[in-house]
């Protein structure tokens, strides 16, 4: 519970960060704003296109009647367009932090001095942190897609699949956005996806209490606009968190102060001759 709040705490303490750097806030809206024109123009090709695609995609049912042929149709057409807007809500944070990454590291840095302890990059060419981003972001996808098929079979069991599973989606949601969003500070502190999925998992009411408001938030497409520099500046604080600046470095030192043990002495030979010789 302790965590539950902390998180929650962090969320709120980086949308008072931008609000105090406003020219920061501008910044970082830029790639969301970017991102966000291109889902909605995406999405608005998608439902201009949904009829033909649903034609296309049901010759079979050229020849049908009224109202069955219609029917079909249109179902597959809405049912495409909610597919695409459900993979536009599961990869907007993913595809504005990739857009963003020059944005967003700049904005974890300016966090990082202004709290003090900032910790120095790897030396890595931007075209390699995009590769890896990218990269980093298709395998959140795949588990994101792992539970949401998991979620939707147990959707069909009565009653838990009307208000357990649903609750339980925010909650996978809540916890992948929270590993998205501190990827951009855990990377610029060395720690690989793996590790970074490992130390979220161990402190599971940091990242739920993190992540989940910000699922129910950014059901808004505005919203998700707004809250994204204070959102990248809150998972930032979680990541000091998470690894404290000099933790390593620390861990460095300790070993190079470990007195080295001095090599054994050889044990000392025997003198020459039988000892138990009687004169």
């Amino acid at each position: 519970m302790r965590d539950l709040v902390a998180g929650m705490k962090y969320l709120v303490e980086g949308q008072k960060w931008v609000g105090r750097h406003g020219r920061w806030w501008g910044f970082g809206m830029l790639p969301a704003l970017l991102a966000l024109i291109g889902y909605v123009a995406a999405l608005a090709f998608l439902a201009a296109r949904a009829g033909d695609l649903a034609a296309w995609a049901t010759p079979f049912a050229d020849h049908w009647g009224s109202p069955w042929r219609a029917l079909l149709r249109d179902t597959l057409a809405a049912v495409a367009f909610g597919g695409g807007l459900l993979l536009s809500v599961l990869t907007f944070t993913a595809v504005a932090l990739l857009v963003g990454q020059p944005f967003y590291e700049a904005l974890c840095a300016k966090v990082d001095e202004t709290e003090g302890g900032a910790p120095t990059p790897p030396d890595t060419a931007l075209w390699r942190e995009l590769l890896v981003a990218l990269r980093d972001s298709a395998s959140v996808l795949v588990r994101v897609a792992g539970f949401g098929v998991l979620l939707f079979a147990c959707g069909f069991i009565p009653v838990v699949g009307q208000t357990v599973v649903p609750a339980l989606g925010f909650l996978v949601s809540g916890f992948f956005l929270t590993v998205e969003l501190t990827a951009v500070a855990l990377q610029r502190r060395g720690v690989p996806q793996r590790e970074r999925i490992r130390l979220l998992r161990a402190r599971l009411g940091l990242a739920l209490g993190f992540g989940t408001p910000l699922v129910l938030a950014f059901l808004v497409p505005l919203v998700t606009v707004l809250a994204m520099p204070g959102a990248v500046a809150g998972a930032t604080l979680l990541a000091r968190d998470l690894v404290p600046a000099g933790a390593g470095e620390e861990e460095e030192e300790k070993e190079e102060e470990q007195p080295t043990a001095p090599f054994p002495t050889p044990a000392a030979r025997p003198a020459p001759g039988n000892p138990y010789e009687t004169p």
